[in-house]
């Protein structure tokens, strides 16, 4: 099976967090949810997670987490498929030879009736806007690296392909 061959990242999004693991490697970064922008006329990206902050400030931009909205987990579409792709790069360098990632995308919290079909979507299309050839939904417990690469995801749960 061609999958095999392909690298398996673990997605784990929260306002306060944002979680990229390799599944297989192991490797992780987990930083907070936050993209420093420059101002206008062209908007550009001056630094992601941890170096968001002292980006911005060093070069005058603003720090935006496109994951707080007090009725929606996107609240900036654009600039968190910018943030996940920059995690992505980051997790798996800038090799040419990097094949498209199987994403499992992972939304934390519990809103009141559940994430949408709306936000479902945004996150799927999130992850293929990072470079990702496949996307698993995931809504439930967190997930071990086993249970990933088995694909033999927990009771209670639910996976959205």
């Amino acid at each position: 099976m061609l999958d095999s061959f392909k690298t398996l990242i673990y997605i784990r999004i929260s306002p306060e967090r944002l979680s990229v693991r390799n599944v297989k490697s192991g490797e992780e970064i987990s930083e907070v949810p936050e993209l420093a922008l420059s101002a206008h006329p062209k908007i550009k990206i001056l630094g992601a997670g941890t170096q968001a902050r002292m980006s911005a400030l060093n070069e005058g931009g603003v720090v935006v987490n496109p994951f707080s909205h007090p009725r929606s987990m996107v609240s900036d579409f654009t600039a968190a498929e910018q943030l996940l792709k920059a995690f992505v790069r980051r997790l798996q360098g800038s090799s040419i030879f990097a094949t498209s990632p199987l994403v499992v995308m992972h939304p934390l919290g519990d809103p009141a009736g559940g994430f949408t079909q709306v936000e479902y979507r945004a996150f799927r299309e999130m992850a293929h806007g990072a470079g990702a050839s496949t996307v698993l939904m995931w809504h439930g417990q967190q997930l071990t690296d086993q249970q990933i690469l088995s694909r033999e995801f927990p009771v209670g749960g639910e996976i959205k392909e």
